[in-house]
């Protein structure tokens, strides 16, 4: 080997170990870099702390939920209202601050608080009776009778809400349907006081608005002439006669003149149709009818060269300045319904506009066939835009003045009778029958049976009258004598006012001679005595 093989061989050994100490290195560096931040790269990379699992809640008991002072130590259904028992937790339960025991007086039902116990037990109606200690509250005077107590609890739970009796301004409106009519004292037939014959119509269709005054038809009567002759026949006489000196001669001419007009004007001639005649010394062949009113013709019955009569109706003529409206009230309505009364008219044909009037007829019979009462409103019509047979509503307002009256939703009608709950201090509620009057919108006038300020119940009232009567119905379920406020294992405490009702006497059996039941057991037999008999053995 030659020097320079020599010199080589090292260098090739190093290149050949170079990368394994490159990799030793940076392990090594490494290794010093997590040593160095390791606090911080365990304080990044730690998994969050998790919350230890929640532990089991414990039940401390089972309770109603419709009566809290009920508890049971199982599930179950509660035995007054049949519900779920719901737990009661201990971590629901607040840490009460210690203090001091406190010293029970009595027990009482929660139902019936006048009742009182000298140890814990069951009530007539199955509640638990709670007890009353030294420190709490205890009412001055007694509930009234037959009063109701709920507590606090309770109501929250059916939803009482309360309302005020008070006197306020009471009034309604009725109303009505109507129908426009025409006002029959306002319409006018035409009829000729003479008979003869139509020359000549000027009024020639229904409907048409005529003046008073204005020419309706003309009629050619023989009648008509030849009195008119007759008229200027004694217009002559008293011409020549009149200047008589026979005193007699002239006053027949004058009685004659006179008779003569007479006749004119009753078959309707006029004054001007008169004088007309005496100028001219000539008769007037066609009468000329003028209409006696102003109005609409409702009716027509003339035509031209048509014979008529006294009898025959030529027109009939309405006037439309006043118009009635008949409205039906329902029956019950009918004693709102008075002569005078203001209405108020509202017609389809003008939204939002009002027409005044005022009742100026009530027929004497209801309508039989929609059981309504019929009353007749009087309505101005100045300008003829009701028309006769519109249909309008009417408004009749009826004021009661200032009157009791409470919430409709505060009565319990049964039908015969209607009550109210009157709440009074201490969670107390008060049946209480009343005597009402009208029903006004949502309100209803108190005749008798409230006072102004007293506190009703507007919202809960059938539960608490289903409370009553349940109470009522538990009470009265005992023998007849029995103590009902005495629960079983507990000795009420009688006060001195109450007069407890006599009980018969415990009978006594412990002297009573037991009667000798014949033994259902039978004794064993003894077979000792018995011949065995002999086993056969079938495989001889």
């Amino acid at each position: 080997m030659t020097s320079n093989e020599r010199n080589t061989a090292p260098e090739k050994h190093i290149r050949r170990g170079h990368p394994f100490l490159v990799l030793l290195l940076v392990l090594v560096a490494v290794g010093e870099a997590v040593y160095i931040f390791r606090a911080p790269l365990i304080a990044r990379f730690k998994p969050a702390a998790t919350s230890p699992a929640p532990a089991e809640r414990r039940v401390l008991y089972w309770q109603d939920p419709m009566h809290p002072q009920y508890t049971s130590d199982k599930p179950g259904k509660a035995p007054d209202c049949g519900m779920d028992l719901v737990p009661v937790y201990a971590d629901q339960q607040a840490k009460p601050a210690p203090q001091a025991e406190r010293k029970v007086l009595y027990w009482t039902d929660a139902m019936n608080p006048g009742s009182k116990y000298d140890k814990p037990g069951k009530a007539p109606d199955g509640m638990d009776l709670v007890p009353v200690y030294e420190e709490s509250p205890v009412p001055q005077q007694e509930a009234p009778k037959g009063a109701l107590r709920i507590t606090p609890e309770k109501q929250q739970l059916i939803g009482v809400q309360y309302g005020v009796v008070e006197a306020r301004a009471v009034s309604k409106t009725i109303r009505a349907v109507a129908q426009l009519t025409y006002d029959e004292t306002r319409i006018t037939k035409v009829h000729s006081r003479i008979a003869g014959w139509i020359e000549r119509v000027y009024v020639d269709f229904t409907g048409q608005l005529v003046k008073a005054g204005q020419p309706l038809l003309t009629v050619y009567s023989p009648d008509l002439v030849a009195t008119q002759d007759e008229y200027l026949l004694a217009l002559r006489a008293r011409d020549n006669l009149g200047d008589s000196h026979f005193r007699d001669v002239a006053d027949g001419a004058n009685s004659l003149l006179e008779a003569a007009r007479k006749r004119l004007e009753l078959w309707d001639i006029s004054d001007q149709q008169i004088a007309e005649v005496e100028k001219t010394r000539k008769p007037v062949t066609a009468l000329t009818l003028y209409s006696p009113v102003s109005g609409f013709v409702t009716a027509r019955n003339s035509y031209g060269k048509q014979r008529i009569t006294p009898e025959t109706e030529l027109y009939a003529i309405a006037d439309l300045s006043t118009v009635w409206a008949i409205a039906d009230f329902y029956e019950y309505e009918a004693r709102d319904v008075q002569l005078g009364q203001e209405v108020a008219l509202a017609v389809s044909a003008f939204p939002g506009r009002s027409f005044r009037g005022k009742v100026t007829y009530i027929y004497p019979q209801l309508d039989n066939s929609t059981r309504t009462l019929r009353a007749r409103v009087e309505l101005p019509n100045r300008d003829f835009i009701l028309k006769p047979d519109m249909y309008a509503t009417a408004e009749l307002k009826i004021d009661y003045g200032r009157r009791l009256s409470i919430p409709q939703e505060a009565v319990l009608d049964s039908g015969t009778e209607q009550v109210v709950f009157v709440a009074l201090e201490g969670g107390y509620f008060e049946s209480r029958k009343v005597q009402l009057g009208d029903r006004v919108d949502n309100q209803v006038i108190v005749l008798s049976g409230l006072k102004a300020g007293e506190k009703i119940v507007t919202s809960g009232n059938f539960l608490i009258d289903s409370e009553s009567t349940l109470k009522s119905a538990l009470s009265g379920m005992g023998m007849p004598g029995m103590d009902h406020s005495k629960p079983s294992g507990g000795t009420s405490e009688q006060k001195p006012s109450e007069s407890a009702s006599p009980q018969p006497p415990a009978m006594d059996h412990s002297q009573h001679g037991k009667a000798e039941k014949p033994s259902m057991k039978e004794e064993p037999m003894d077979h000792s005595k018995h011949q065995k008999m002999p086993e056969q053995n079938n495989h001889d």
